[in-house]
């Protein structure tokens, strides 16, 4: 088995040094204060890697366009990624558990738990990605990953994996889509996520579930089961008009 540096010097080649970040948001630096350090993987988003960002009207969205997002640095590493996923699968994957074990013994010296977030800019039902035979989930059964999704099928899949929370992403794009993510968060007890333009427009309710506000932290595997997760536009977010930011109440819904 390849060491862990030579698997970042492969890695080096597809312009990206490492696959995690580590509290790298100013989301996941609250979770310390939850006891929690979190690991995200970004990459850079295309219709193989997030197929519904058409239906939910959240391309133009996109958390690419967000904080460090924008940095050119940031973007080369993250397409890196890409490219080293669909080029080099198994050298991807050994790496990736090598960082989360590596994440795991640094969490266990501060006397903290680890989070791990593998679709930070994806959309990816990593259940079907086995390296050895397993899935990471099956390889760190003691490790809490979530995602956010705006697929049906990995809410399915999610609701079998006992170490994987995932939180389904609504949108008003289309009022297929927004019935159609409603009814899986429902059939496997998954909340949702909804963009609000700003802070003032986030209500109490919405969809007949109490509203959380998702930007305190991002451990969402923490939240109570049926609920709203709050979040407040970012980046290009800010001036969508498609639907995928709603500004309080449910227009698609409601004339459904």
């Amino acid at each position: 088995m390849a060491t862990k540096r030579e698997l970042q010097a492969i890695a080096r080649e597809y312009g990206c040094a490492s696959l995690l970040g580590v509290d790298t948001n100013s989301k996941t630096v609250k979770g310390q204060k939850r006891q929690y350090l979190t690991g995200i993987l970004y990459m850079m988003p295309d219709d193989k890697l997030c197929p519904m960002a058409s239906k939910a009207g959240c391309r133009e969205a996109c958390l690419v366009s967000a904080g460090r997002g924008v940095m050119s640095n940031v973007q080369k590493a993250r397409k890196g990624r890409v490219d080293f996923f669909r080029d080099n699968r198994e050298a991807f994957m050994m790496l990736l558990i090598k960082e989360i074990e590596g994440l795991k013994r640094k969490a266990q010296r501060k006397g903290m738990r680890v989070a791990v977030r593998l679709n930070g800019t994806s959309d990816i039902n990593w259940s079907t990605i086995t390296y050895q035979g397993k899935s990471v989930f099956e390889h760190f059964r003691d490790v809490q990953f979530y995602d956010y999704t705006k697929s049906p099928s990995i809410l399915r899949a999610a609701a079998g994996e006992p170490n994987w929370s995932v939180v389904g992403s609504y949108s008003e794009t289309s009022w297929q889509y927004s019935m159609l993510i409603k009814a899986a968060a429902d059939k496997y007890g998954a909340n949702l996520a909804v963009v609000f333009r700003d802070r003032d427009s986030i209500p109490a309710t919405f969809l007949g579930r109490p509203v959380v506000d998702g930007d305190a932290d991002d451990l969402r595997f923490l939240d109570p089961k049926g609920s709203i997760v709050a979040l407040v536009a970012k980046g290009d977010a800010k001036q969508d008009t498609t639907g995928f930011v709603v500004d309080n109440e449910p227009r698609v819904i409601a004339a459904a």
